[in-house]
């Protein structure tokens, strides 16, 4: 994702190896290595037996999936039903919706529910053939740039998999946890969606045998994905609000804040959880501590992410002391669940990298100096910095793309795309952010609250936007909401705003959503306050909103006057952006101890 196009790298062609079975893909982020990427391909075939598990169990009940993949194939001489007609015309690929529920047997005796399940399971199925297919060309030759998108196709589809996995099972009653609902599987679908997105820009620029491979493998897939949340968003119970975006739905207010609340913290947060996110450092008992000087557990960070429990349902305590880690590409995968980050402060403990597109030749997602895929990812008082500077353009500080993350009291640090708000539910809450074009981006549904947001003063003739945001299907129920903010300048920004306009945004994608509200906007943002991407793309289609902001930058007088653009005057309407409604934080963010505002402030 850049204003700048993509390095070009070509690769070796390599003859496509034929599947045997339909496996999953089972292993941990794959190495660069060759020996590694085969040893993860044949690590497929363990974790595949679940899946298949999973689709037999679904065909016991009447919805068996045989969907040929890239097949043109198209059954007209078969009669739809209504429920066939009336759902798949909702959708944004109709045609294919229609050919995908055909191929399988029973449902033209489908009802609109049931239909949900036959679209998940169909995509379920066309995704683990995608991800065999692209597991069966790991040992291909490939430049650094083709290698860095191949593998982080790999580890999306592993995610995607897991996403339309936990889908289906909610979808079919299968899983009985009353604390899922509509808007997990809103979620994560709106996840899978966003990753085959990121797979295929991965590849923007490139060309090769392994591209061509790999779109041919994810051929419909994204397509699927969509149609599958087409159909879940509208036979959902959630009645209401059918078809309907959220910006246009009416919902009943948020009760008035509780007066604890307002002091920082909800009514029902016990007091043990208000000290475990709120005590200092030293008095919280750890059940990992880095220390650089050999008096914790590990020395590094990465040894306390790799000793770390998977799916563990309680939260792990990792106590990185002062210090300056200089790990590049720290990850917390998919099976690291709950793990909390806990740092000596910002500017004490800084996990540092100084990865780039420009300079390392590899993908913006494969840049972040630290990235967070794990449910229930939370850090607190630690400083992420990528230090590859502007003239190295798209080099991510963090990435997260974990479900219920929290990150309180960080400072993230960088020039271009330096927070990367790849996917799922993310709060922030009382952080600092610096950096110069596009340095909040990605597609996850994000409220950053009580935050400072610093431009700084970017290369010569560049402009600062501040939020883009790629939301790409009218159905994600994602975006970015900047609620109570400041938006500021750095020092030598400030010397020379003149000369270097900085703007709330720009869309990336068709469907754009970025909102503030009762934010401080600072006078180095340009009156006009929000950029074009290119010409009038999605001018129409995205959405843009101001409500209640103030300072000398906060004047709407002379903003933009694109369609999708909106001054809110309604609470009710900036309401449904607020942690309560957008990210549902009520349900969530109390067992995590952070401090948060769940509505308006009054």
């Amino acid at each position: 994702m850049s204003q700048y196009s993509k390095t070009m790298e070509s690769s070796e062609s390599t003859s496509m190896l034929p599947p045997e079975s339909l496996p999953n893909h089972n292993s941990t982020t794959p190495k660069t290595t060759k020996s590694h990427c085969y040893s993860n391909a044949k690590g497929i075939l363990f974790t595949s037996f679940s899946v298949i598990l999973l689709l037999t169990t679904i065909v016991s009940a009447g919805f068996l999936v045989h969907f040929r993949t890239g097949s043109s194939h198209n059954p007209t001489h078969i009669k739809t039903t209504m429920a066939i007609s009336k759902t798949c015309s909702r959708t944004r690929y109709p045609s294919l919706c229609t050919h995908s529920l055909l191929t399988v047997p029973d449902s033209l005796n489908a009802t609109e529910s049931q239909l949900v399940h036959i679209s998940l399971s169909t995509t379920l199925r066309r995704m683990n053939l995608a991800l065999y297919g692209a597991s069966a060309i790991a040992n291909a030759q490939m430049g650094t740039r083709v290698r860095s998108a191949f593998e982080d196709c790999l580890e999306l589809l592993e995610d995607s998999m897991d996403h339309i996995t936990r889908s289906l099972k909610y979808s079919t009653g299968s899983e009985t946890n009353k604390a899922s609902s509509r808007e997990d599987v809103m979620t994560w679908l709106s996840a899978a969606l966003t990753n085959q997105d990121t797979c295929m820009e991965g590849f923007e620029g490139v060309s090769g045998t392994v591209k061509d491979q790999m779109v041919q493998n994810l051929k419909d897939v994204s397509e699927l994905v969509s149609n599958s949340l087409a159909i879940y968003a509208i036979s959902s119970k959630d009645k209401d609000f059918d078809g309907i975006p959220i910006e246009n739905r009416k919902r009943k207010l948020l009760q008035s804040v509780s007066t604890s609340e307002k002091s920082g913290f909800p009514g029902w947060l016990r007091r043990k959880e208000r000290k475990l996110m709120d005590l200092p450092a030293a008095m919280i008992k750890a059940d990992i501590i880095v220390s650089q000087d050999g008096n914790g557990t590990y020395k590094t960070v990465s040894q306390a992410i790799k000793a770390a429990p998977e799916y563990s349902n309680r939260r792990t305590i990792i106590y990185v002391k002062a210090g300056r880690y200089e790990e590049n590409n720290l990850k917390i995968g998919r099976k690291k669940w709950n793990l909390m980050f806990i740092g000596d402060g910002k500017g004490r403990t800084v996990i540092s990298g100084g990865k780039s597109v420009m300079r390392d030749n590899i993908t913006t997602f494969h840049t972040a100096s630290f990235a967070a895929s794990g449910t229930g990812f939370i850090a607190r008082d630690i400083t992420f910095v990528n230090w590859a500077g502007p003239a190295n353009h798209q080099a991510v500080a963090l990435r997260v793309s974990a479900d219920h993350a929290v990150v309180y009291r960080c400072s993230i640090v960088g020039y271009q795309d330096t927070l990367y708000v790849h996917s799922q539910r993310q709060f922030f809450r009382e952080c600092d952010i610096y950096g110069t074009v596009d340095f909040i981006f990605g597609n996850a549904a994000v409220v950053i609250q009580n935050c400072s947001i610093y431009a700084r003063k970017p290369m010569y003739l560049q402009k600062n936007t501040i939020t883009a945001q790629n939301r790409k299907d009218p159905n994600q129920n994602t975006g970015i909401s900047i609620h109570g903010c400041r938006i500021l300048a750095t020092s030598d920004l400030q010397a020379s705003k003149g000369s270097f306009p900085t703007y709330l945004g720009r869309p990336w994608k068709l469907y754009s959503r970025a909102v503030y509200l009762q934010t401080y906007i600072g006078d180095h943002v340009h009156p006009r306050g929000w950029l074009e991407w290119n010409a009038t793309f999605a001018l129409d289609t995205l959405y843009y909103g101001e409500y209640m902001n103030y300072g000398p930058g906060g004047s709407v007088g002379q903003r933009v006057s694109w369609p999708g653009y909106r001054v809110i005057t309604l609470p009710e309407e900036a309401n449904k952006f607020t942690v309560g409604e957008f990210i549902y934080g009520k349900s969530w963010l109390p067992s995590t101890g952070v401090a948060f505002l769940a509505g308006l402030t009054i």
